[in-house]
């Protein structure tokens, strides 16, 4: 999908060619000026029939862009990670307002207390809402490998400290990648899974996205306690449970299950 952000060139049916100045991608929210306008126009992109300059309709409530950037920058830490650079670290913790989510990049030693602060080496989604870049001097949209080369341009002896080894964070961040990328949010314009990969119902477990790899035979417990079927990445699910405990569980690749009494 094409970037909506400011300076994005769009055409609207009533007032021909126009340039987005403002953009909400939250809400859906865009501040428009066409013409030699002085004023600028409110348009929602969800009703109001926005169109990219080429004549492609912008599909907001369908498949909208992406609302916060920690999946952009995922896929750029990993790539630079089997590039060698080991020792480049993401950080995430939520705003005060539980809204959005902050994010920062630093490289060198791992310590989460003490890591050091360059200038464009963070960010807000409250930002990246109204101007969905990282500001390294990327543009809107960039692929994961424009990003890399924005960064080195930008920075090239901030991401010098990241060259090193860390084979216990690769790994686990990997990991995480493969849980969550690409499909990390829900979109009505998501073509449908593979067949291998298909949603399908579990026995005692509500929906189970690896029901194909699932075993029916009993895990093997602790005296004492009964427990269900294992899954077949190795996690045990318990088939009794309080009632508490019937929020989401995960089967360990990444995909929650919800438990029954």
């Amino acid at each position: 999908m094409k970037p909506v952000a400011p300076g994005t060139v769009i055409f609207h049916r009533h007032r021909g060619y126009g340039v987005i100045t403002h953009v909400n991608l939250l809400t859906g929210w865009i501040s428009a000026r066409f013409g030699n306008e002085a004023r600028t126009l409110d348009l929602n992109l969800s009703t109001d029939e926005v169109q990219h300059a080429d004549g492609e309709a912008i599909h907001f409530r369908r498949s909208p862009p992406d609302r916060m950037p920690h999946a952009r920058l995922m896929a750029m830490v990993r790539e630079l990670h089997m590039a060698g650079y080991e020792k480049l670290y993401l950080h995430s913790w939520p705003k005060p307002s539980g809204l959005h989510w902050r994010w920062h990049l630093f490289a060198g030693q791992r310590d989460w207390m003490q890591r050091p602060w360059r200038e464009g080496w963070y960010g807000s989604g409250a930002d990246y809402n109204n101007n969905p870049v990282m500001g390294w001097g990327d543009a809107p949209g960039a692929s994961t490998e424009e990003l890399i080369h924005a960064l080195a341009r930008f920075d090239p002896e901030g991401l010098a400290r990241g060259l090193g080894r860390d084979e216990d964070h690769t790994a686990w961040f990997a990991s995480v990648c493969d849980a969550l990328l690409p499909g990390y949010t829900y979109s009505f314009d998501m073509a449908p899974p593979p067949k291998g990969a298909a949603w399908s119902r579990c026995r005692r477990y509500r929906w189970c996205r690896c029901a194909p790899a699932c075993r029916r035979t009993p895990a093997p417990t602790s005296a004492g306690r009964r427990a269900g079927p294992a899954c077949g990445r190795g996690v045990t699910r318990c088939r009794y449970v309080s009632r508490i405990s019937r929020a989401s569980r995960n089967c360990g690749d990444g995909v929650s299950h919800r438990h029954r009494r």
